[in-house]
């Protein structure tokens, strides 16, 4: 029913991702290439035909449209005081760290991940503590002895925590995120789940939330969650945190507040109601398309450059791919693909420790794209070993 083939030119709309020279092609940052739910963008226009962009409050629809979709989508119960309005979750998490945590102390974040974890912790005076993945025969998995040594520091009060992972696509399940629950309870470390890539499961796959596991997750957790990843939404800046504690959710409101991230732009609420109330059809769809990219870039990467390997995912549009087996380094061949393809990635190394030997991909486009961009690979990763080995 939706065209998820169609190539919209992005140039000259100012887009950080597309604002690069003519002959590039960026699979870098997490955005989309296709252009958001039909359904959306009639709202949206019915808005902006109204002519006034004062400002604006959160109404009853916009509870409404997160606590069905949770319900319906995710099996969690959210009751509308638990929520509040944020203008992102970078937003939020920030907030967060600087009203939860005081100067100087940690905040553990489970690397390799999102790198903007970074910019929230150490921007607002904060140590970084890491938790690095065990990553082992293509899966990633929690090393819990080192988490609850890193979670006994008296100085580690916070724990960002991304679920589903960025950039592995890792779902985490039940088991391990009750076990994370329980260490963060037993230690007093507050937890910030991250909940973004949620609704960008693979077709047969759903995420656990975190706050649904245990009283213990429940009661101790902040939960960020947003359309705007799912939705191709994020220049819309419109977010939600959840926190079942009331205590905590006082915390989080004040910081919110405080910060001045707990009002709505014009199209904020518009742009949530519809994407929750009539967007399930399409993001239906675009999953399945997706997850067909998906197997074509792993079919493609396993017949042409068999150096290279994925990491398993079971969400995100993201590739996580493993260069170990390549001759030099993924950062520096990053460089040269960039250089001599124009193809432009992210090298794994920004997502903090085991990152090294991985860049990341995002096949959130069409198709005929996504080839264009594979071969690109091909041709950079061979130019990059020719490089590597006229150097020795």
């Amino acid at each position: 029913m939706y065209n998820f083939d169609e190539i919209i030119e992005r140039r000259g709309t100012h887009s950080l991702k597309w604002d690069v020279k003519e002959n590039e092609l960026p699979m870098w940052v997490a955005d989309m290439d296709f252009r958001t739910a039909p359904e959306i963008i009639d709202a949206l226009n019915k808005r902006a035909s109204h002519g006034i962009f004062g400002y604006s409050t959160v109404p009853d629809e916009w509870y409404d449209a997160y606590i069905d979709w949770w319900r319906s989508r995710h099996n969690l119960s959210i009751e509308r005081e638990q929520l509040i309005f944020c203008a992102g979750v970078v937003p939020a998490i920030s907030s967060a760290v600087r009203k939860l945590t005081t100067p100087a102390e940690k905040v553990l974040i489970q690397t390799p991940v999102y790198n903007i974890f970074y910019n929230s912790i150490l921007n607002n005076g904060r140590q970084v503590t890491e938790n690095p993945l065990k990553y082992q025969n293509g899966e990633y998995s929690v090393d819990f002895a080192d988490l609850e040594r890193k979670l006994s520091d008296p100085q580690t009060t916070l724990m960002i925590l991304c679920n589903p992972h960025n950039p592995a696509g890792k779902i985490w399940d039940r088991d391990t995120l009750a076990k994370i629950g329980g260490l963060c309870k037993r230690y007093n470390v507050t937890v910030i789940s991250d909940e973004i890539h949620c609704d960008l499961t693979d077709p047969d796959k759903g995420y656990i939330p975190f706050s649904s596991v245990s009283e213990e997750c429940r009661d101790n957790s902040v939960t960020c969650i947003s359309p705007t990843k799912a939705f191709n939404l994020a220049g819309i800046q419109t977010a939600a945190v959840m926190v079942p504690n009331p205590n905590l959710r006082h915390k989080m409101w004040r910081a919110l507040n405080t910060d001045e991230v707990a009002e709505p732009n014009a199209f904020a609420v518009t742009a949530s109601v519809a994407a929750f109330t009539k967007g399930g059809e399409w993001l239906d769809e675009l999953r399945e398309y997706i997850f067909e990219n998906k197997r074509f870039a792993a079919e493609f990467i396993k017949k042409e450059i068999p150096k290279l390997t994925l990491a398993s995912s079971d969400a995100t549009y993201l590739l996580w791919i493993d260069c170990s087996r390549m001759l030099g380094m993924a950062d520096e061949a990053a460089e040269l693909i960039r250089s001599e393809t124009g193809l432009f990635l992210s090298a794994g190394s920004t997502y903090g420790t085991g990152g090294g030997d991985f860049l990341r991909m995002n096949i959130a486009c069409p198709k005929e794209m996504l080839a264009d961009g594979l071969n690109r690979l091909k041709v950079g990763i061979n130019e990059y070993e020719k490089y590597v080995l006229e150097r020795c």
